[in-house]
């Protein structure tokens, strides 16, 4: 399966909370109303946390849902 990269996810300059480490790009699995998305994501290194940019949570995602709840 491919992954989808997505050009407005950067992770420089963004640490994880919990485990003070920066967070770096990482393929990770998006799961939503039975479909699943393999995504290159900033995450956690050491707890897996990922981080959603919220121009990609109100852009792309946000029109990806509307499109699966019509279907």
């Amino acid at each position: 399966m491919s992954v989808i990269k997505v050009p407005e996810a950067d992770s420089a300059g963004w640490s994880c909370a919990n485990c003070n480490v920066e967070l770096t790009m990482q393929h990770v699995e998006l799961e939503y109303l039975d479909s699943l998305f393999n995504v290159e994501l900033p995450a956690c290194p050491q707890c897996g946390i990922v981080l959603i940019p919220e121009t990609l949570a109100l852009g792309k995602m946000n029109q990806v849902e509307h499109l699966l709840e019509d279907k």
